[in-house]
């Protein structure tokens, strides 16, 4: 509105800006808002303040309160002051957990052809590869700072050979009865796994790529049965 008081008033001669009556100068603006109207087909408020709706609040917008965040979908790892704390998981009932992870190690044809026939020189590369997968997984709580310490009833890792992307695949199994969860047990498993395949063929190839850690099927506990979906 105030767009159109001030071409209203700019519209007027200067003597009659000076002089006339607010009702004049009203007068003057209701007549333009009408040329308006019809040029853009929307009227504005008549009066020099316009309406009590129209008027800018000094609150500011009005903003719909935050639903609850479901405790499911909750960051457990963040205390109520944001600060990083370990879950207390006394509380929870004891079942027994599996979670099953897999990961790739991309060679290249060239360390390829070395791994498969077991001529890479610091040895049995996914022998190694293997037991290091095993150990890692038993100290998982050692390395993330934040996981719980439990008792692994089952560690399984198996690397097998790829031909056509050349490359090694990687799944790690890992197996608890207690009250929290073993993901990270099995993730570690194929990342350690991993990571000396790496160490195992790095003097043959810089090039090599770890790539797809990620969690498959987990069973147990109060969030129950999960597995991805396959592509």
């Amino acid at each position: 509105m105030a767009m159109f008081i001030r071409r209203a008033a700019l519209m007027l001669p200067k003597s009659r800006r000076l002089c006339s009556s607010s009702h004049d100068i009203e007068s003057s603006i209701n007549e333009l808002n009408k040329e308006m109207e019809f040029v853009f087909g929307e009227a504005p408020p008549t009066s020099l303040t316009g309406s009590s709706e129209s008027q800018p609040t000094s609150q500011g917008p009005e903003f719909k309160p935050v639903e609850k965040i479901d405790n499911e979908s909750k960051l457990t790892h963040i205390s109520s002051k944001g600060e990083a704390q370990m879950v207390d998981v006394s509380h929870k009932d004891i079942s027994k957990r599996v979670a099953i992870a897999s990961c790739k190690v991309i060679l290249g044809k060239k360390v390829y052809d070395l791994v498969s026939a077991n001529q890479v020189a610091k040895g049995d590369v996914l022998s190694v590869a293997k037991l290091a997968g095993i150990s890692g997984a038993k100290h998982t709580s050692n390395l993330v700072p934040l996981c719980h310490n439990i008792n692994l009833t089952h560690v399984r890792v198996d690397l097998r050979l790829n031909a056509r992307d050349y490359c090694v695949e990687i799944e790690g199994e890992a197996a608890s009865t207690g009250k929290t969860g073993v993901e990270m047990e099995a993730m570690t498993a194929v990342t350690v796994a991993g990571l000396t395949v790496y160490d195992m063929c790095k003097a043959a190839s810089k090039d090599i790529q770890i790539t797809d850690v990620r969690l498959e099927h987990k069973t147990g506990g109060k969030s129950g049965n999960w597995s991805r979906e396959k592509q």
